[in-house]
């Protein structure tokens, strides 16, 4: 054997090593550290962690397969190697990526079983190449695979959407819960899936895959790490969903099963009363300061039902997470008009800490959005308007 070619073995059989040992020191580390090296103060979804781990499992089995069929010589042993290896992949590590892009919306449980059936025929196809021992159905299947990626990037983007809304409807801050990291994860999965199905082999292919299978395992393990889990929704100790139980806080509901409409009267359940509530409990306490406050937290705080609380907001044409901002940052302008007042030194990124905010940069931009102009605008304006 040529010694460049026995190089270029040595080189793979290192990648495949390499990745197979990154594959399993993830899994292990998911399933059995308790704590969060990434990031102490989160906590993680259960059900993430253990999806994520299996994931990762079978990656490193699949490396395990792949680097004894990196030196095989003859094309007929190499085909049926490379044929069981994408068999395997096909049953375990793809299905686990879509599964794990699932569980990182936390909104709902979303049933798993359709992951399945969308794999089932790449698992046919791999099968029958493998009896008829040819490579005649590829083109089939790298097609077949492109739809179910395009099909998955069109689920995703609207399922995000979706988890926005709900996000912003249900949480007062969004540090650690944003979405940009999970669209970022969707993209990553795809150009790992296009490598795989569109590369024409070879050792530049194999290198190529190799590294980015190690950087997909980094990368995901950091993202699942960082993902907060979103208690009361989902619990990090069961992994059961709660959101049924969830609409349930606060008062009981006075119209049983169907909290219907809020009303434009009088009533518990009236406009008028949530919003006089809100003003008395919530922004006559300086509530909206608690870093963290859910909805439900905020409906069992004022004493109605989460549904109404929840139905109120919409009726005002504004998310639950529109409405704090606006108490915080009205907060921050007080604070700041107290300060210059006073004579005092008037720092932002101080004051904003002080309004509730934990990090400058979301209270930047939750400023501009709701005052039109950045916090340093808005402050020189003040200064000339005196």
């Amino acid at each position: 054997m040529p010694t460049h070619i026995s190089l270029d073995i040595t080189l793979l059989l290192m990648l495949y090593g390499a990745g197979a040992a990154t594959a399993a020191v993830a899994c292990l580390y998911l399933l059995l550290r308790r704590g969060n090296a990434f990031a102490p103060g989160i906590s993680t979804p259960t059900r993430l962690r253990r999806w994520t781990a299996t994931f990762f499992a079978f990656l490193a089995v699949g490396h395990l397969w792949y680097m004894p069929a990196a030196i095989f010589t003859s094309e007929d042993d190499i085909m049926m190697g490379m044929l069981i290896g994408a068999l395997l992949d096909c049953m375990t590590v793809f299905p686990l990526a879509i599964v794990i892009l699932l569980c990182m919306l936390q909104d709902r449980r979303r049933p798993l079983w359709p992951v399945a059936v969308m794999v089932a025929p790449l698992v046919i196809i791999v099968v029958a190449c493998m009896v008829q021992r040819s490579y005649a159905l590829r083109p089939v299947f790298e097609g077949y695979l492109l739809l179910l990626a395009v099909g998955l990037t069109i689920y995703m983007v609207r399922a995000l959407r979706q988890y926005r809304h709900w996000l912003r409807d249900n949480y007062a801050d969004l540090e650690d819960k944003e979405l940009w990291q999970s669209f970022l994860v969707l993209a990553v999965i795809l150009l790992v899936f296009g490598i795989y199905s569109t590369g024409g082999g070879g050792m530049t292919y194999e290198y190529i895959i190799q590294v980015c299978g190690i950087l997909l395992t980094g990368f995901l393990l950091w993202r699942v790490e960082t993902l907060r889990c979103l208690a009361p929704q989902y619990c990090p100790k069961c992994g059961e969903d709660l959101a049924g139980e969830e609409d349930l806080a606060g008062e009981e509901n006075p119209k049983g099963e169907d909290a219907g409409e809020v009303e434009a009267g009088e009533g518990r359940g009236s406009a008028d009363y949530i919003g006089r509530l809100l003003e008395q409990r919530c922004e006559g306490t300086q509530l909206y300061l608690q870093h963290d406050l859910t909805v439900s937290q905020l409906a069992q705080a004022i004493g109605v039902n989460r549904v109404y609380l929840s139905q109120y907001f919409s009726h005002q044409g504004v998310t639950y997470n529109t409405y704090i901002n606006t108490q915080r940052i009205n907060h921050f302008v007080s604070l700041y008009h107290k300060t210059v007042v006073e004579g005092q030194p008037a720092k932002a990124q101080q004051l904003a800490k002080e309004s509730g905010y934990h990090s400058y940069s979301t209270f930047s931009l939750a400023f501009k959005k709701r005052m039109g102009q950045s916090v340093t605008a808005w402050m020189r304006n003040y200064h000339k308007l005196r």
